[in-house]
């Protein structure tokens, strides 16, 4: 029998759409694949509080990129990119039980998805044992959730094409990184293709 799979997008924000534009078609693919076998999908959500922002407590991605670099929960820059909205019409808030019919939001304020959020229930609940992870920055967030989720024993794929990062060279040595110790690096096409025989 096939492992349940999750789709797992990470922080396709307004804040990184510059770096997006290549990934953004193959994540909608994706996106459709897992919406076509009914499989979870989970888009997480990268803010700070206003009390990170101003110092009051000891995030260590403000102390790294300051409080201007840094993304402020329910600014313009925060929300989901306007091309990915319609997916997340009715979607259910944090809070709520998962359903494989409707993609789930996870807020997060550090790299890995699954610190101090409630990731791993939700995949967990939903018996999920393998996790296809897309999304942006592919060096920061993306190979930072992914080599969690492998050392948590899920099987973890990462979608090389559907990740994007500041430039060339910080995508191909998270690429790189990943797929020497931890999961299997594959292009959008083949990661549908081998879901495809699964089903």
């Amino acid at each position: 029998m096939a492992p349940k799979t999750a789709l797992l997008i990470i922080d396709m924000q307004r804040y990184f759409e510059s770096m997006t534009t290549t990934a953004l078609p193959n994540i909608k693919r994706l996106i459709t694949h897992f919406q076509h076998t009914s499989s979870p999908i989970i888009f997480t959500q990268h803010g700070h509080t206003p009390d990170e922002l101003s110092g009051k407590t000891s995030n260590q991605l403000v102390r790294k990129w300051g409080p201007n670099g840094s993304i402020a929960i329910n600014s313009h820059a925060w929300h989901i990119q306007d091309s990915l909205q319609h997916y997340l019409k009715d979607t259910p808030s944090p809070t709520t039980k998962p359903s494989s019919k409707r993609p789930r939001i996870v807020l997060k304020n550090t790299y890995d998805a699954f610190i101090n959020t409630n990731l791993q229930q939700i995949l967990d609940e939903a018996n999920v044992q393998r996790v296809v992870v897309c999304g942006v920055m592919t060096d920061c967030c993306c190979d930072t959730t992914a080599r969690s989720a492998f050392n948590r024993g899920f099987e973890t794929w990462l979608v090389g094409d559907a990740c994007g990062s500041a430039n060339r060279k910080q995508h191909e040595a998270g690429l790189r990184g990943f797929g020497f110790a931890f999961g299997e690096i594959l292009g959008t096409e083949e990661a549908c293709g081998r879901l495809g025989e699964e089903e």
